[in-house]
């Protein structure tokens, strides 16, 4: 099986954070987004993968492309970059990593994690991965049979069609056949909201018989915006805290107190403060005289005297002052 992992998006809602840094590779619980989506899935579908293709933007560097290639690689994958140069859609970007559409293929869009035991049942034509949702407006949908077979793809529909909203999850059997539909798209310039979407070359190959089947993860965690970002990091650090590392060896307290569950990477040093619960302190930093609840502090950044909550701050940021809930792009400096 090939996973293909579109992450090229510009992550507007995300910004300042990611003017500096793409939106999949912000860390959660000490690991990119994109890595930990990537883990789950080859840990949760219980099938070989013989490669990973990661679309990304031509501006993402080398050293983004390296870590990429060396996360395939730890899963006992080939790793392959490719390139999406323009926001074109949903369809445009899976389309980007072509080569890989051959045989079966699971594709995972990367500002979604999520918590799922499933094998995948490669004798299906189609499955589309979902969560029941209170409004399910602003979101595309599936409406079903009785077997949970997919009947048709609502896309944000404005009377209420189904509760069951796509999260960006899906298997085919045939890479091949979606390859096709996908270009069909392309060439006769179907279009919505000016982009190629995948729901529509899926609409197309339910009405030319492709059965398409709907499966539902126990838990949709979304890395659309800061405070969704910061409560995935709660749970993701609620979910691994007796499955994985989370305290570096490396790291320095001195009259300190840690509040489990939380993430302290390499180096880090913290004197006369109290962390947690739910925070992930990565490498390098650095909190004197503070208290930092339910937060992400990035690599490099040093907090001094300050009361911080649901808050995300950025790579090399200096922060001293006043309690906030705070969104502090990279190389920032507030007192």
């Amino acid at each position: 099986m090939n996973i293909i992992i579109p992450m090229a998006g510009m992550g507007k809602r995300m910004r300042p954070h990611t003017l500096t840094t793409a939106k999949p590779l912000i860390p959660i619980a000490g690991k990119p987004i994109v890595q930990r989506l990537v883990e789950d899935i080859v840990a949760t579908c219980n099938e070989k993968i013989d490669e990973i293709a990661f679309i990304i933007a031509p501006n993402f560097g080398k050293e983004v492309e390296d870590h990429l290639l060396k996360v395939a690689e730890a899963l006992g994958a080939k790793g392959k970059i490719c390139y999406q140069e323009q926001a074109l859609g949903t369809a445009h970007a899976i389309l980007c990593a072509s080569e890989s559409l051959d045989g079966n293929v699971f594709i995972a869009f990367a500002d979604t994690l999520f918590k799922a035991t499933f094998r995948i049942d490669t004798s299906k034509d189609a499955i589309v991965w979902t969560q029941r949702i209170d409004d399910p407006s602003a979101f595309g949908v599936v409406k079903l049979t009785n077997n949970n077979q997919i009947e048709a793809f609502v896309e944000k529909p404005k009377d209420f069609v189904s509760d069951l909203a796509i999260i960006g999850v899906y298997y085919f059997r045939d890479g091949q056949r979606l390859k096709k539909e996908l270009q069909r798209l392309l060439d006769e310039d179907i279009k919505l909201k000016g982009e190629y979407q995948i729901t529509d070359a899926m609409e197309h190959m339910l009405q030319n018989g492709v059965k398409f089947y709907m499966d539902q993860v126990d838990e949709w965690l979304d890395c659309g915006n800061k405070d969704a970002t910061v409560y995935t990091n709660q749970r993701i650090l609620d979910i691994k805290k007796d499955k994985e590392p989370l305290v570096s060896d490396s790291h320095k307290t001195q009259n300190a107190l840690i509040i489990q569950p939380c993430f302290i990477g390499e180096n880090v040093k913290i004197s006369n403060s109290v962390i947690g619960p739910f925070v992930s302190l990565e490498e390098g930093v650095e909190v004197h005289d503070s208290r930092i609840t339910n937060s992400i502090v990035q690599a490099n950044t040093v907090v001094k005297n300050a009361v911080i909550d649901n808050s995300l701050l950025g790579k090399s940021v200096n922060y001293s002052g006043k309690p906030k809930e705070l969104s502090l792009g990279d190389f920032s400096t507030e007192s």
